[in-house]
């Protein structure tokens, strides 16, 4: 398997194959994010992505779940995608997964009728950085797309049958946005209702215009008590059917795991604890943090 630049796939895809479909992201403007600035974005060809596949096939044999890296493979033409689906199942066995990243943009480019020919191929799940459902700060940060077009997007993905996780960033809107930044984030999960949702806490990174901005002190990151109160408002004002929802990235400083709606209450107390009490052994210790 050939890989150009760091590859970067969910915690939970951490026993996947990763099979890099495309190179970089599509988008690749988020003002807080510098996964990919070091790349230009591309979509491997056909024969780069097929020796690939053979040579993992005669490797491996078999393998339950497999990642499309880089950013944004759902940008792949439909006709090609389906074809990369395929040729999976062709020189893999086993394979009872496939997954990617995307962003909106992308899955607004394919209409109900592909995204479920793409599940029919294999395509079981699509992770989608939601990051905040505030319009202001979408703006702010760059994500390229309006509060209805992130709904809509997430909302396409659940009725084409494919499982959807979502990711929203504590801190994001700064001290400036934190409760319009909870408060709507809590309405566009809700809005959107995924499976799956990840709440990790936004890391300054050097290179980045966020982290400019940060230096500069027009960005001012909220304090971690703060933080985790933007983490209580949007377990309180979300509405969630059945959602297995997380906070427990390397990036977040109070790990924790609950079902919601189910469990709503308990976890509400946790945090009021944890925040009353204001103590920092409660925490992760900043040096264990990360990306």
């Amino acid at each position: 398997m050939r890989y150009e630049g760091t590859i970067i796939r969910p915690p939970s895809e951490a026993r996947s194959l990763l099979l890099q479909a495309t190179v970089g992201c599509s988008h690749n403007r988020c003002t807080f994010c510098s996964a990919y600035k070091q790349k230009r974005f591309r979509i491997r060809s056909q024969d780069e992505i097929e020796e690939d596949l053979r040579e993992a096939g005669t490797r491996l044999r078999s393998a339950k779940r497999v990642f499309l890296c880089d950013g944004d493979a759902l940008i792949i033409p439909q006709k090609r995608l389906l074809g990369i689906l395929k040729s999976i199942g062709e020189n893999i066995g086993g394979v009872e997964r496939v997954g990617t990243y995307a962003n909106a943009k992308s899955i607004l480019r394919k209409n109900r009728e592909e995204l479920a020919a793409l599940r029919e191929e294999g395509l079981k799940i699509v992770y989608l950085g939601v990051e905040t459902g505030s319009e202001e700060v979408l703006r702010r940060v760059r994500k390229g797309v309006t509060y209805d077009q992130m709904v809509e997007a997430g909302r396409r993905v659940k009725e084409a049958g494919i499982t959807l996780s979502v990711t929203a960033l504590l801190g994001i809107g700064g001290v400036e946005l934190s409760a319009e930044h909870a408060r709507e984030t809590a309405r566009i999960l809700t809005d959107i209702d995924p499976e799956y949702a990840g709440i990790l806490t936004v890391m300054l990174i050097a290179g980045t215009p966020l982290y400019e901005a940060w230096r500069s002190g027009t960005f001012v990151l909220p304090d971690v008590f703060a933080l985790l109160g933007e983490l209580r408002t949007i377990v309180e004002a979300s509405n969630f059917t059945d959602c297995f929802f997380t906070s427990n990235h390397a990036s977040n400083y109070l790990p924790v795991r609950a079902r919601l709606p189910a469990d709503r209450e308990s976890l509400l107390q946790v945090l009021d604890a944890v925040i009353a009490k204001r103590r920092p052994d409660y925490l992760r210790p900043e040096f264990m943090r990360g990306l």
